[in-house]
């Protein structure tokens, strides 16, 4: 399965009621799964992103539907970076002529 970098950060509305955010992330693994999507890593982070996640989803438009339903709540914003497992890395490297 693709593998997938999520760069996140709270918004507004989202850091009012950080207490929630626990429960919001619970949910959503739970929405991922049932999409197929398995979160992978997830870590709070310091700096310009609030969160980095690496998930794993069986196609781009699969996750991009998931990160769109969450990102409508009003709790986050996303950055979605397509990741490359070094094996693929090489074959891709391989194939250029």
């Amino acid at each position: 399965m693709p593998t997938y970098i999520l760069l996140v950060r709270w918004t507004h509305q989202g850091l009012q009621k950080i207490k929630e955010s626990p429960a919001r992330l619970e949910a959503g693994k739970k929405a991922f799964e049932a999409v197929g999507i398995k979160l992978r890593d997830f870590h709070m982070t310091m700096g310009r992103y609030d969160q980095v996640s690496i998930a794993e989803a069986p196609d781009d438009a699969t996750m991009a539907k998931a990160l769109l339903r969450l990102a409508s709540q009003g709790n986050l914003q996303t950055e979605t970076l397509r990741a490359f497992t070094e094996d693929e890395y090489k074959k891709i490297i391989s194939e250029i002529q």
